[in-house]
């Protein structure tokens, strides 16, 4: 895909599977917006397919592909009150009133705003039009569901609620979500699997699990939540499995995926590292970092480079103060190495 000379996505090509909540993830600029809109039929691919159930949907204008959209902004029709909101993409098809009127009262039950069908958009708060807009979507039953950041506008609460709720829609409609979004919690939240995109490719493609626990490289190890990215040299490689040195010159195994002789990247969470224990690395704490449930501690290993460990305030008791020497002990199995 490219705008002039300026190439939007690079050699883009995975599958969705039917009835999936699949996430384009990444920062901006990434490419996941003009993906999505290729999908909708908004943009012109200048190469490849797309395509629903076989069929070959690129050329199609988007009045005639089975897909709806979800917006950032709901674009809501200011003289119409919810309901007809909800039933004009069925007035568009020539359903007859009586049916949109009833498909339009089944969407706004599935997003619990039965009650509010006579309302105008402007007596509905951020939350409520969000829920208008997808009933809306939804109504015309589409094989394909796109969201483009549709949370964005939401207090932070409202987003954590509304994660659940779009979650629930999808599992009870069995419509097939894409879902665009640059916040690493609402996608680790409500996908099956999520696809982290980076200057117009897609970098990585797993479940929340596969992509948090085992980046593969380190803009995904970087991007998703913390990590502590820490500069090894790999001793050798047995199987699926591989002898990795530390800085401090203590060696663990880790697994063999992205192994290769020499120096290489390590990736480990900071709630996969602990104080004391066998001791792994040698540092100093440099500061403590009070996030409610949690305690960050940030320290300085022996070689200047940084590393942080996550505690959970149930265990804060004779914790080390800034200044203090501590040893660090990695999780056994939880580090992963990185293809640079």
């Amino acid at each position: 895909m490219d705008y002039g000379t300026v190439t939007a996505l690079h050699d883009v090509s995975f599958e969705i599977k039917d009835n999936e909540f699949f996430t384009l993830l990444g920062p901006s600029g990434c490419g996941k917006t003009t993906l999505l809109r290729l999908i909708a039929g908004f943009e012109e691919a200048t190469a490849g397919e797309i395509r629903l159930f076989g069929e070959d949907i690129a050329r199609l204008d988007p009045n005639h592909r089975p897909v709806n959209t979800v917006f950032q902004h709901y674009a809501l029709f200011p003289h119409m009150s919810v309901i007809d909101n909800v039933a004009f993409g069925l007035k568009m098809k020539g359903v007859d009133l009586a049916t949109r009127r009833a498909r339009a009262g089944q969407m706004l039950e599935m997003v619990h705003l039965s009650s509010f069908s006579d309302r105008m958009h402007t007596q509905l708060s951020g939350g409520q039009q969000q829920r208008v807009a997808l009933a809306r979507a939804l109504a015309p039953q589409p094989k394909v569901l796109l969201l483009d950041e549709p949370l964005s506008a939401l207090d932070l609460k409202l987003r954590q609620a509304m994660r659940v709720e779009l979650k629930s829609l999808q599992e009870q409609t069995g419509i097939t979500f894409i879902f665009v979004t640059h916040d690493q919690e609402e996608a680790l939240t409500m996908s099956d699997r999520i696809a982290v995109m980076s200057a117009g490719r897609v970098q990585q493609i797993g479940t929340a699990k596969e992509i948090y626990e085992a980046p593969i490289n380190h803009f995904v190890a970087d991007f998703i939540g913390e990590t502590n990215i820490i500069q090894v040299n790999v001793l050798s490689i047995m199987g699926d499995q591989a002898l990795v040195q530390l800085p401090g010159g203590q060696q663990i195994s880790c697994p063999a995926a992205a192994a290769k002789i020499g120096p290489q990247h390590l990736s480990i969470r900071p709630e996969r590292v602990s104080l004391g224990g066998i001791g792994h690395l040698s540092g100093t704490v440099e500061r403590l970092v009070y996030l409610g449930t949690d305690l960050l501690v940030l320290t300085q290993l022996e070689g200047g480079a940084a590393l942080q460990v996550r505690v959970q305030n149930a265990r804060l008791t004779g914790l080390p103060k800034p200044g203090d020497s501590v040893t660090l002990t990695l999780e056994e199995g939880a580090s992963r190495l990185l293809v640079d």
